[in-house]
């Protein structure tokens, strides 16, 4: 019934004929609101995907005009790469040793935030405000940080007795660095997600329990952390995906050197220098995909274990 009639007495309403023209559903209108992002996806992500994979069967150089089909003969000299290996290694423990801090340290930081801190508001910007800072800043105030001459964290050890670390120069350390830096910029992020999550967590649930005779940690556990599981599972699977992506904070805060003996050489900056340092773009492309596919195989036992432990 449209609005400003009164149907009769008696009378059945017949219902309004819907109106035709141009469906954005299941018509073919919809095509032209997605086609220009069609063509930017297929033009700046598919193309270059198909592009490099081609190119990881050619013995490609930017200093060669020509180019030879190599089979996959790059594909096998990788697995013989000490360098792919040794790299691919300090990536997957720079992975290990961010994802944990990431996690329990903001549920933590979350949870202080959410069971009634004062000035919650200047703790959600203390937290989420150095996610917001671009990898050049961060890296700069770190590089100020580490400083063996004049760096805070050096005079803060040595005003408690302690010996100083050579968090630049130090080959056992040099990791541990960068993963100190990516801890402090990036857990912002990962503290909101918790936040949204136990401030979704019912309130009434809460009251029950305290009635029951549960206490804090009761609560905590019996409550609050069972019904994190799925936003755990998110966290983790983002924050691996996103380590295995080192790069640009080690790259700059070394100076492009690696680290101090290499010890901070990720994967990406060894497939980076393959390609643009020695201009072996066909090698760099193979390593890249199989890096791909490894990164595909992670996510998906992820996604697996993830599904598993929520059944």
């Amino acid at each position: 019934m449209s609005a400003g009639t009164v149907a009769a007495p008696g009378r059945v309403e017949q219902p309004t004929a819907p109106r035709r023209g141009p469906s954005l559903v299941g018509g073919r209108g919809g095509i032209w609101f997605v086609l220009p992002f069609m063509a930017v996806y297929a033009a700046f992500v598919l193309w270059p995907l198909l592009y490099g994979l081609g190119m990881s069967f050619f013995d490609t150089s930017l200093v060669r005009a020509e180019s030879r089909f190599v089979g996959f003969d790059n594909y096998v000299r990788l697995f013989a790469d000490a360098e792919v290996w040794r790299t691919l290694g300090i990536t997957l423990l720079f992975t290990i040793g961010s994802t944990i801090p990431l996690v329990v340290i903001a549920l933590v930081m979350a949870l202080l935030v959410q069971t009634g801190a004062r000035g919650q508001w200047f703790w959600r910007f203390v937290y989420f405000a150095p996610f917001l800072l671009p990898v050049a800043t961060v890296v700069l105030i770190w590089q100020w940080l580490f400083s063996g001459d004049y760096g805070l964290l050096n005079a803060a050890l040595t005003g408690i007795g302690l010996p100083e670390v050579g968090w630049l120069t130090d080959p056992a350390v040099g990791l541990w660095s960068v993963v100190l830096l990516t801890v402090w910029w990036t857990i912002g992020f990962n503290f909101l997600l918790y936040l949204a999550a136990l401030q979704a967590i019912p309130a009434q649930l809460y009251e029950a329990a305290e009635i029951d005779g549960a206490g804090g940690w009761r609560r905590l556990f019996g409550i609050t952390l069972p019904l994190l599981n799925r936003t755990t599972g998110l966290v983790v699977v983002l924050q691996v995906l996103a380590s295995l992506k080192l790069f640009d904070q080690a790259y700059i805060l070394f100076r492009a050197n690696g680290g101090p003996g290499g010890s901070a050489t990720p994967i990406l900056q060894y497939i980076y220098d393959t390609g643009f340092t020695d201009y072996r773009l066909g090698y760099a492309s193979a390593i890249s995909y199989v890096f791909f596919v490894l990164i595909i195989l992670i996510a998906l036992v992820q996604a697996r274990l993830s599904r598993r432990s929520e059944a």
